[in-house]
């Protein structure tokens, strides 16, 4: 998911525009597996916040169980470097990642199919508010 959102803003949604910075923090087996083994699984992500995010960056983490350690750790170390956070989460995200995110869209549902494709969905409507508001057409 995370990867197809990156291409999404890279490449283009739905008009000819310039290209936006963004990337998937999971497509680099080489330092996920550096940082898991040498550290642990739990930093894969927060290493990578940390190196790359800059404030008035935005991080945008996707655990439909709202549980998952290493995302709670990058939204620890992205809110230390005043970066932005948006959580896509299900319902049993609320009231453990919703409150770690600055904007978390937590989908009424213990169903992960069903709360992924929301997801999807939602980040499709996101890309295309992203392009409206910067570029200003359709």
């Amino acid at each position: 998911d995370s990867q197809h959102m990156a291409a999404e803003f890279v490449n283009r949604f739905r008009m000819e525009r310039a290209a936006l910075p963004a990337l998937a923090l999971t497509v680099d087996t080489s330092l996920l597996t550096a940082i898991g083994n040498d550290s642990s699984f739990e930093f894969v992500f927060s290493r990578q916040v940390e190196a790359l995010a800059r404030a008035g960056d935005v991080l945008a983490v996707i655990s439909t169980s709202g549980a998952s350690a290493n995302i709670f750790k990058a939204l620890e170390t992205a809110r230390t470097r005043g970066v932005k956070t948006i959580g896509f989460t299900g319902e049993n995200g609320r009231h453990t990642m919703a409150p770690h995110c600055d904007l978390c869209l937590v989908v009424p549902s213990k169903d992960t199919p069903r709360v992924q494709e929301v997801h999807e969905f939602a980040w499709h409507v996101l890309c295309g508010m992203v392009e409206r508001a910067l570029f200003g057409k359709e």
